[in-house]
């Protein structure tokens, strides 16, 4: 299994309810990401399309089933045809239907692509509140192999919200979780900056500190009908201490950009010692008990 990995985050301005745009974007990104050495890029939430048309209640469900996709599309296509010309991993967030009919059910996806083509994709576990409207709750976690070992990935709420995800994730083996997002600044209301950062930043640093592991965020940035969103897209990972205990850093990107742009940087995996879930040096067992917790279920 390798170690030196090279990650992409991407924070990206949606065209609202543009899928030509936004597609002809992201595939430029993905690109430029691999001609300048990325091994993975992460695109945000819903960028296929935009965020705020899927929580409009004035579009219809009709319509919003019109405009998703199956992976098996020619969204997915397109995007799948960079990877396996660059041989690079993507991950990117878009309205998955189940199936491509008239009455389909919709899914908040991310779906990865590498150098065979389409992989799968990830069903949002927890839709946030009027996300629900709209879409499905997914039901299965999902990791795809690379020769880096089993990459992870959760979706925004999941992410904040359910630290249970990305653990389970850590157990399985994963030492790099990707979280493309769509987190809001409220533009209108003051401190709005400085809401979002208290909010966006400490979950993930917490995902670090907590597990031992490299999280990458991409998130929307600017305008999109009617919502701004915040940017922010990082890549953070453990840092190197003379301690013991757990310490972070930023590798890539920051919390305060809400500039459009692609932001890497090289990492050593090796850090990630997921060391809750490995055998403790002192008991010969892993801290982490899932087998306990099932029992307060």
């Amino acid at each position: 299994m390798k170690d030196i990995i090279t990650v992409a985050v991407v924070n990206f301005k949606v065209d609202a309810a543009d899928k030509e745009s936004n597609l002809s974007r992201m595939c430029g990104f993905l690109e430029a990401g691999a001609k300048r050495g990325a091994d993975v890029v992460l695109f945000p939430e819903l960028c296929l399309y935009g965020y705020d048309y899927y929580v409009d209640e004035a579009v219809s469900q009709e319509s919003k089933i019109a405009t998703a996709e199956t992976i098996d599309g020619p969204s997915c296509a397109a995007i799948a045809e960079i990877t396996k010309k660059y041989g690079i991993y993507t991950v990117f967030g878009m309205a998955e239907k189940k199936e491509d009919t008239e009455d389909a059910v919709l899914y908040n996806s991310a779906v990865a692509a590498g150098p065979e083509g389409v992989i799968g994709s990830y069903r949002k576990m927890h839709p946030f509140e009027t996300e629900s409207v709209w879409c499905e709750k997914g039901d299965e976690p999902f990791m795809f192999d690379t020769p880096w070992g089993p990459i992870s990935v959760g979706i925004c709420f999941d992410t904040y919200q359910f630290p249970e995800l990305m653990r389970h994730y850590v157990y399985k083996g994963s030492r790099l979780y990707l979280n493309p997002t769509a987190v809001i600044e409220e533009i209108p209301k003051e401190g709005s900056r400085q809401a979002f950062i208290d909010y966006y930043a400490p979950t993930l640093e917490y995902g670090v500190l907590c597990n031992t592991i490299f999280v990458a965020s991409a998130n929307l940035t600017g305008t999109d009908q009617v919502n701004y969103f915040g940017g922010g897209s990082c890549i953070i990972g453990p840092k190197i201490t003379p301690f013991f205990e757990t310490n972070m850093t930023y590798y890539a990107g920051n919390k305060d950009n809400v500039q459009e742009g692609i932001y890497m940087e090289t990492l050593d995996l090796s850090l990630a010692t997921r060391r809750l879930a490995k055998n403790s040096r002192f008991t010969g067992v892993p801290d982490y008990r899932p087998e306990l917790y099932k029992k307060f279920l």
